[in-house]
C-alpha cells in the first residue's frame, strides 16, 4: 500500500504544528521549523535547537492560536474510541525491557 501524505500546508493551517511543537518540542527546547515561500508553498525546514535553554521555548502571545489547539483536541477525541477500540490504547506503550 503506497504511504499517503498529507500536505504540509495542510499540517500547518489545521494546528497539528502548532500543537506538535507547544505540547511536545518547545518544553525540550525544540522547534519544528517551516518556511513558507512567495508561491504560497509550505515546506519543513529544519528543527530549532534551544535545548540549552533551561526554559525551553514558547510561542509569543500573538501566535497563540486557541482554534488550532481546539481543532486538533476535537481531532484527538473524534479518534480515539477507534483507535483505543482497535488497539487497546491510545499511545503505543513502550515494552518493558527483560
Amino acid at each position: 500500500m503506497p504511504v499517503k501524505r498529507i500536505d504540509i500546508k495542510e499540517f500547518v493551517d489545521f494546528g497539528y504544528l502548532h500543537e506538535l511543537n507547544r505540547g511536545f518540542l518547545h518544553p525540550l527546547g525544540l522547534a519544528l521549523e517551516v518556511t513558507e515561500h512567495e508561491d504560497g508553498s509550505v515546506t519543513l525546514s529544519g528543527v530549532q535547537d534551544r535545548r540549552d535553554d533551561v526554559d525551553g521555548m514558547i510561542f509569543m502571545e500573538d501566535t497563540l492560536d486557541p482554534e488550532k489547539a481546539a481543532r486538533v483536541a476535537e481531532e484527538r477525541e473524534r479518534r480515539r474510541p477507534a483507535r483505543e477500540a482497535a488497539l487497546g490504547y491510545w499511545q503505543q506503550p513502550i515494552p518493558d525491557k527483560e
